[in-house]
This record gives structure tokens, C-alpha cells and sequence, in this order.
């Protein structure tokens, strides 16, 4: 059931709420590409409210896509096969730093959210 849409300065992502989001995710951008991605999220809600806006009928049932997907012409599931990588201790002589066949990697800065 489609809802009324609000208007389009309630919809838009704004530059505060797009430099908040920006923090929260530790990225670093610099302005003219964090105002090129902004655009682009806002491109993408436009397109998201245009499909809310199409009137479905209540009588069709909810699908993953609109093509039957019978078992019939559903490829079998192929088994699970373990191989160990034969170049395990290659890979693990290039890394810069390994502990217990595992690779060490840095921190990721965080900050503890409120």
C-alpha cells in the first residue's frame, strides 16, 4: 500500500545528515566527492520513491522476481568440496607480519558510539 510521499526536502539527504553518516563510517572525503556521492544517494532514493509510488494490487503475491523459478529448470546444487590451498605458506611468506598461520593485520581506528 503505497504512502504519501513527503516532500522532497524531508526526503533528500543533506549535506549534515551525509557528513554525519561520513563519520560514523570513519571515511575520509574529500568534499567535492563526498558532495558527487551525496547526489548520487539522493539519485538513488528518487529512483527507490518512484517504484514505491507504482500501485501494486493487494491480490499479487509477494515474489523475489516476477519469473517462476521451478525445480524443474532449477540447476542441482553442486557438493561442497575442501581444498587446501597449496600455496598456504607462500601467501604467508609475502605477509608483512604472521602469527599462528594467520595474517596480522592493523587496527581499524573506531570511535565508541554513544
Amino acid at each position: 500500500m503505497p504512502t504519501k510521499a513527503k516532500g522532497k526536502a524531508e526526503q533528500a539527504i543533506t549535506v549534515e545528515i551525509f557528513n554525519h553518516l561520513v563519520d560514523l563510517a570513519a571515511f575520509e572525503l574529500p568534499s567535492e566527492e563526498g558532495e558527487y556521492l551525496r547526489k548520487e544517494l539522493n539519485e538513488q532514493l528518487r529512483a527507490i520513491r518512484e517504484l514505491e509510488a507504482i500501485e501494486v494490487s493487494e491480490d499479487i503475491p509477494i515474489t523475489s522476481h516476477g519469473v517462476p523459478y521451478s525445480a524443474a529448470i532449477m540447476p542441482s546444487l553442486r557438493e561442497d568440496i575442501i581444498e587446501i590451498c597449496p600455496e598456504a605458506d607462500d601467501i604467508l611468506e609475502q605477509a608483512p607480519e604472521v602469527e599462528d598461520r594467520y595474517i596480522v593485520v592493523p587496527d581499524i581506528p573506531s570511535e565508541a558510539l554513544e
